[in-house]
């Protein structure tokens, strides 16, 4: 942990564009408190007033789970009970469905202004967020490239017995309209052409392995946050996350040696994200994607 951005070392251009001398109504990046380390950044920040700080067009992908709105007295099943769903202040509604969306507008502009021309976002959610999402992003100037059914195996069952189970979230991928958009065809699927990865991953929730360091209510899976980059991304290309949570795309991005800055609000959560960076190597899954020719698993 520290209070400077500093790198040792060459870093990527796209990094150092994010120096010191950045500030916005005379705050500065050195004045913010960072978790981490050189290459991959988690700033103790409100999101918008991070990015207000970025220059534009200085970042090559956004992976962004932002706040589902969820917490709101219901309950779930958890190991057989019925446990709250609520997750905490950041995930309450902020008074109103105009009021989230206008928050979702609001992040989603800035996320557009430091995207490249040729930059792609990924946004996750649930039906309490994903429609004000699409929206968004189409009122924004984007284009929507895909929208991911990830699909969970034994979701938690309905325990009000009102609705069918929710065994599913949706991810956008999105890019800006009228620019051409990264996408590595030959990394991502295997070299039978009858077997491409379609738009529903059956992907587990994060495994014990992954919550090493300290927990987080909405982590999402490694394999999913890997998947995403690898298929928008190329090594050196920087990667960032409006709400790093327990920091699953810095580590994700870190074994792909992509470059990461990334904002948080809770510092408890910051400091596992700076947990998280540190026990993970740096390219370490470089192997595995280009011996297998497919997207790891592991």
């Amino acid at each position: 942990m520290s209070r400077r951005f500093g790198f040792s070392g060459p870093e990527p251009n796209s990094l150092k564009v994010c120096g010191a001398s950045s500030k916005n109504m005379g705050m500065e990046l050195r004045d913010l408190m960072t978790f981490g380390e050189p290459g991959a950044v988690v700033y103790l920040a409100d999101c918008v007033e991070l990015m207000r700080l970025m220059p534009a067009g200085s970042v090559d992908a956004v992976f962004a789970d932002p706040p589902y709105r969820l917490s709101n007295g219901g309950v779930t099943v958890k190991s057989e009970r019925l446990d709250s769903v609520d997750k905490g202040a950041w995930d309450r509604s902020l008074g109103s469905f105009e009021k989230d969306h206008e928050f979702n507008v609001r992040w989603l502009s800035e996320a557009r202004r430091v995207l490249k021309p040729g930059g792609t976002i990924w946004v996750s959610g649930t039906h309490h967020i994903i429609f004000s999402i699409g929206f968004a992003l189409q009122t924004l100037g984007f284009r929507v490239i895909n929208s991911v059914a990830w699909e969970k195996p034994d979701p938690p069952p309905n325990a009000l017995h009102t609705a069918f189970t929710h065994a599913h979230e949706t991810l956008v991928w999105a890019g800006k309209k009228g620019s051409r958009h990264i996408f590595n065809y030959e990394v991502i699927n295997s070299r039978d052409p009858g077997s491409q990865v379609g738009s529903v991953w059956r992907i587990p929730p994060p495994p014990r392995r992954e919550k090493t360091h300290g927990r987080h209510p909405t982590q999402k899976p490694l394999r999913l946050v890997r998947r995403a980059l690898l298929a928008c991304t190329r090594e050196g290309d920087l990667v960032f996350d409006p709400f790093s949570g327990s920091g699953t795309t810095a580590v994700a991005a870190k074994e792909l040696n992509r470059s990461f800055v990334g904002a948080e609000l809770e510092r408890e959560y910051a400091g596992l994200a700076a947990r998280q960076v540190g026990s993970a190597e740096r390219g370490g899954m470089l192997d595995a994607v280009h011996g297998a020719g497919t997207v790891p698993c592991g």
